[in-house]
């Protein structure tokens, strides 16, 4: 198990995880159209995309994840008012990842805020596939597809057992209340 820098792209906001390995993590390629309306929110498609709309993301337990400088430069955002929380840093826009409410045990950390680009496959495994392609902006090839259930299944798995070893807490991003830690910016449908 290893430990993974964090760090957004102008080096203000930076942290780390707790020791992780791809058995305990899921990396998955999220298509969703969520994920798409996130990185325009942040003006980082080219960044945060690939060829396919898809976004890299590695799901761990939330409270495997610290903020050691620039926490003042966190700031939130939800697609509606009942959205996951998509945390971001305000200093250059990078995305940090996804989370569901306070009680919620898993952020899905996004790649462009991991300092492991060159080591990724071998720090988390590789993907188990593209989901959620009915999204994509491109066909997603049949050998980059995961197997919707079997990840679904994986996913599920993670969280109960992460909500029931209660690794939600602590969290970088909701107080010991389960408020957020800044306040979440609610867009506009018609935005």
């Amino acid at each position: 198990m290893l430990e993974v820098n964090l760090k957004c792209a102008c080096e203000t906001v930076k942290g780390k995880t707790s020791a992780i390995s791809s058995k305990m993590g899921n990396r998955i390629i999220c298509c969703c159209d969520d994920c798409q309306a996130f990185a325009q929110f942040l003006g980082q498609e080219e960044k945060m995309l690939d060829q396919y709309g898809g976004t890299d993301i590695f799901q761990i337990p939330v409270s495997f994840l610290k903020i050691t400088e620039g926490k003042s430069e966190v700031a939130c955002v939800r697609l509606s008012p009942k959205g996951m929380y998509r945390w971001y840093t305000k200093c250059c826009n990078t995305p940090i990842g996804n989370t569901f409410g306070a009680g919620g045990p898993f952020i899905g950390v996004i790649h462009n805020f991991m300092d492991n680009a060159q080591t990724r496959d071998v720090d988390l495994g590789k993907s188990k596939g593209h989901i959620l392609s009915k999204f994509a902006k491109a066909p997603v090839p049949e050998n980059l597809k995961g197997s919707s259930l079997s990840i679904n299944i994986r996913i599920v798995a993670k969280i109960l057992s992460w909500k029931l070893k209660g690794l939600n807490q602590p969290s970088e991003f909701f107080n010991h209340n389960g408020e957020p830690t800044c306040k979440p910016h609610v867009l506009d449908k018609k935005s």
